[in-house]
């Protein structure tokens, strides 16, 4: 009776600290990373947040997804920077990178890639993208052929496709206000969704959001997202996948809930990624169990194995 008491009280506690406040923050600067972070200058002035972790004969750059940051690669990096040097960013709008009244299209985004390579002096390296760094992905590996050898998808937008009144929904419902307004509990419910079983270890995702909201650059933060959201569906990738040359792992959640989008679409998930993955020339499509959007941090074992096997 009393281990059972025990185990209520622990679980009881757990599930307290699971819906604990955390402490507002005055700047994204203040979000705690798992990595040593630098930054770099941009043509256009802009400031772009990196790590820069591990070193191997090949290097990986990460691309997180919309209203994500790079630490969302955190078990990718631990896993695999043992091998290679991986360097992830924070894409200009979120994390610690640089914000304001700035572009959203994939193309820009692309630019974004092709001058940190440059600036770090980079060559024919991977490029890995979860969801709409997945589709920047792609971008960057069509505008800059040269710089890209292999690609990583995970989870990757662009390849479930939207019709022009689809499109235009996108567009109304992603507001600034919409996103800077969003609810606490609808925080916690919006991140658990990205999983199959939300891990305790990505609780800091759920932290980390809800104590943004009292930044001063968290408004140009939801700026930026209204943006990307425009720019996936402004600058579709899915017809001009069979001009994607290099080889390509798509990974995927089986559980996913995020694509496709169940207001719009709906079916399984493995339907959208066979149909994106059937159109590159050199691409093996992973399909992971168990997973969901944010599959390469809840499985990262199986992830990182897929991903090894890949570019060895």
């Amino acid at each position: 009776m009393k281990y059972v008491a025990g185990l209520f009280l622990l679980l009881f506690l757990q599930a307290c600290a699971m819906q604990r406040t955390p402490a507002p923050m005055q700047t994204f600067e203040d979000i705690k990373y798992p990595f040593e972070t630098s930054k770099l200058t941009l043509p256009d002035g802009n400031k772009i947040a990196y790590v820069d972790e591990g070193s191997g004969t090949q290097t990986i750059l990460f691309i997180h997804g919309l209203g994500s940051y790079l630490p969302a690669w955190k078990n990718t990096i631990e896993g695999l920077r043992g091998q290679y040097r991986c360097i992830a960013i924070d894409l200009p709008g979120y994390g610690k990178s640089d914000k304001g009244n700035l572009p959203g299209s994939m193309r820009y985004y692309a630019d974004v890639v092709k001058s940190v390579a440059d600036q770090l002096g980079l060559k024919k390296i991977v490029i890995a993208g979860h969801s709409m760094g997945g589709q920047i992905a792609v971008t960057t590996a069509l505008a800059y052929p040269e710089l890209v050898d292999k690609l990583v998808l995970v989870a990757p937008a662009g390849f479930e496709t939207f019709n022009k009144g689809q499109r235009q929904w996108f567009r109304d419902v992603m507001t600034v206000d919409g996103v800077r307004l969003t609810t606490v509990e609808q925080i916690r419910t919006n991140l658990a969704y990205n999983f199959y079983n939300l891990p305790h270890e990505a609780q800091f995702m759920i932290d980390d959001r809800i104590a943004m909201r009292s930044a001063s650059d968290f408004t140009a933060y939801c700026y930026a997202i209204t943006q990307g959201v425009k720019g996936m569906v402004d600058d579709p990738i899915f017809d001009l996948l069979p001009q994607v040359k290099q080889p390509a792992l798509v990974l995927f959640g089986e559980n996913d809930n995020l694509i496709p989008n169940r207001f719009l679409n709906g079916g399984r998930t493995a339907d959208y990624m066979e149909k994106g993955a059937e159109k590159m020339p050199n691409a093996t499509l992973v399909p992971v169990k168990k997973a969901g959007h944010f599959v390469m941090f809840e499985q990262s074992k199986k992830c990182n194995e897929a991903i090894q096997g890949f570019l060895r």
